[in-house]
Order: structure tokens, then sequence, then C-alpha cells
């Protein structure tokens, strides 16, 4: 593998950029492996939780596939909470950047939020404003999408015995919505051949 002959980023030149882009591009298409195999981090790691956070995943895609949403949703319900291994104080960050590049603008809106809403179920417990999800009330599409991404998926999915579609089920699917980027700064580079 060709690599770029300088020492100091400012004085690399087209050819070196280029031999860069094209490095760039063989990792990109990589991402998805990437992504199957740190989702596959969270299989036996309960929390506490009745299923471990794969399961929780797993179940979480399964019922947002069963239910009819399309493939680039069920990809968000499989990936919401990917950021737990690294972002124990913000995992929903995480996941959102992620799939910020690759999904549409509500749903990055729904996984980066979905912490927030999904505290309606249990903040209460842990004597935290349960409420908190209100402060977005007045953006009613976004609201409403994701409190129902919460309600219907998420909190749904920590059954034992709740149906869970095996995660080289979803594997296709993550292999195509991470395809391509539709919003990146380095989206030029990424579909260049």
């Amino acid at each position: 593998m060709q690599q770029a002959q300088f020492r100091h980023m400012q004085d690399g030149t087209a050819d070196d950029w280029q031999v860069i882009a094209s490095n760039f591009r063989e990792y990109a298409a990589q991402l998805p492996d990437r992504i199957l195999d740190h989702l596959r981090l969270l299989d036996g790691d309960y929390g506490g939780f009745p299923v471990d956070r794969l399961t929780h995943s797993l179940q979480c895609a399964t019922l947002a596939h069963e239910d009819g949403q399309d493939e680039e949703y069920v990809v968000c319900a499989l990936l919401h909470d990917i950021g737990d291994t690294l972002g124990s104080y913000n995992h929903p960050d995480i996941a959102a950047a992620l799939l910020e590049p690759f999904v549409s603008a509500e749903n990055h809106w729904m996984v980066k939020h979905h912490g927030i809403f999904q505290g309606y179920y249990f903040f209460h417990h842990l004597g935290m404003d349960r409420n908190l999800r209100e402060r977005y009330k007045d953006d009613t599409a976004l609201y409403q999408r994701t409190a129902e991404f919460c309600q219907k998926y998420d909190a749904a999915a920590f059954d034992p015995e709740g149906k869970t579609l095996p995660l080289e089920f979803f594997e296709p699917m993550v292999r195509r919505v991470f395809a391509k980027p539709k919003n990146s700064l380095y989206k030029k580079v990424s579909a260049e051949e």
C-alpha cells in the first residue's frame, strides 16, 4: 500500500493527498464491518437489565422491522445504544454521530434525543425529572416520532422471551445504509473512484 511522503500535514502535495484519499475510500468501505464488530461488544453486557445490550438492540430493531418501519429506521433502532460501551454518560450522542452522515435529519434527531425521551419511563425512579422531553414539545413531528420510537420499540425491547432476530438478519441493512453518506464533509472523497 502506497503512503504519503510528508512529515507535517502542511507539507503534503496533491499527489500525497490522492494517496490518502485512495486509502480513505478503502478504509471507509470497511465501516459496516467495524460497526457490526462494535455492536457485538454489547453481547453479555447486562448492566442490570433483564437482557444484555445486544439483545436489547436486536429486539428494538426486530420490533421496528416487524412494524413495517423502513430500513434506515430499523438500522437506527439497531444502533441507537451502540454508544453504551464508550459513552456511558452520553450514549445517544455517540450513536447519533455515527449515524448522522448516513440517515435523514429526522432519524438522526430521534437517535440523538432518545435518551431524554426514554427517561420518561424511569427518570422519576432516580429522582430526576421524567418530563425533560417536554422541552421539545413545540417541534411536534420530531417529538412524536421520538416518543413513539421509545414507547413502541426501545422501552418494549427488554423482554427475555421477546422475539429477537439475529444480527445476521440486519447485517445487509447495515451494509446498505452505511454504503454511501448522504451528508458529510468527506462525501466527495468517498464518492470518487
